[in-house]
């Protein structure tokens, strides 16, 4: 006999400020005990010093974290010059000094080489797997962990501030997958010192910005109000990215059956063909009805099959 999930079936996203206070994981869970929520989960990781954007999914939602997690990314770090730590921010220990300390114009300069699609190697002390054992884990115990280079996306990366010589202000805009703590890291090398971050903040991850972010404080008293729903954003939140199509009631009704909905009629050829131009490689669509979310498709040849059914 399955075990009964505890609390409310809320369906939709929360935009959570985080404190630079405690993990990702302890921020969602903290959420979701504050919202008596049967189920949650959180895109896009943050580092525990972090603070910002950290989109929490209720119910259904959680089934589109990882579109969530692939959004557009933008940050804003402060950096110190002369210290290297082992953890690359503030909160490890100095492995490393340096007297040097960059002008203005040598940092404009080494910013050049960090646009576009670059080469970054992920901190030892990050959440990624090594022969199934998290790289922190095996950084806190004392083992070398090498782990192998990755190409991550920058759009944006800015000097915005330097409040004495030996610390400077960023902004950092991005893809998928990118260490801050390792830009910062690489860009103290490429400058010819060694620094780490100091502060860190998210503001914004996709469609999640600041503007429609809550602080737990304020949560705990929009909880006590008795009305926390109100606060959620759509489950297809994160979806605005991947192309639409909209279905008829009994086509909807056989996706949410795990069956196929075929397009070969010649009425639905022009949807088709505009879809699997949308979908580009990945080949994902939303599928609609009467506006609604019925399911996450992928197209198979002429046929749309349900990836994910959405029970809303």
């Amino acid at each position: 006999m399955a075990r009964k999930r505890k609390g409310v079936p809320r369906h939709g996203w929360l935009v959570l400020d985080k404190p630079g206070t405690m993990t990702s994981t302890q921020a969602m869970a903290k959420v979701r005990w504050m919202m008596n929520a049967e189920k949650a989960g959180h895109g896009g990781t943050l580092d525990p010093i972090a603070t910002g954007i950290l989109p929490i999914a209720f119910g259904e939602a959680t089934k589109t974290v990882q579109y969530a997690m692939d959004g557009h990314k933008t940050y804003r770090f402060v950096m110190k010059f002369g210290e290297a730590t082992d953890t690359d921010d503030r909160a490890g220990q100095v492995i490393a000094t340096s007297d040097v300390r960059p002008t203005d114009e040598q940092i404009e300069t080494a910013l050049e080489t960090f646009q576009g699609l670059i080469s970054q190697v992920p901190p030892q002390y990050s959440a990624i797997k090594v022969d199934g054992e998290r790289a922190y884990d095996l950084a806190r115990e004392g083992e070398a962990v090498e782990l192998a280079a990755r190409t991550v996306r920058i759009d944006g990366f800015h000097l915005t501030g330097r409040p004495d010589t030996d610390h400077a202000e960023f902004e950092v805009e991005c893809g998928k997958g990118t260490y801050m703590r390792s830009l910062a890291r690489d860009l103290a090398l490429a400058v010819g010192t060694v620094g780490h971050i100091t502060v860190l903040r998210r503001l914004s991850v996709g469609p999640f910005t600041l503007a429609n972010a809550v602080t737990l404080e304020q949560l705990e008293k929009i909880v006590a109000e008795g009305d926390p729903d109100r606060l959620l954003m759509p489950v297809a939140a994160p979806l605005n990215r991947l192309p639409a199509i909209d279905l008829t009631p009994l086509e909807a009704d056989r996706l949410r059956h795990g069956q196929g909905v075929s397009l070969l009629r010649r009425t639905d050829q022009e949807r088709l063909e505009a879809l699997r131009g949308a979908a580009g490689e990945e080949g994902t669509a939303l599928a609609l009805c009467a506006g609604h979310p019925v399911a996450l498709v992928r197209l198979d040849g002429a046929e749309v099959r349900p990836a994910r059914v959405l029970n809303l």
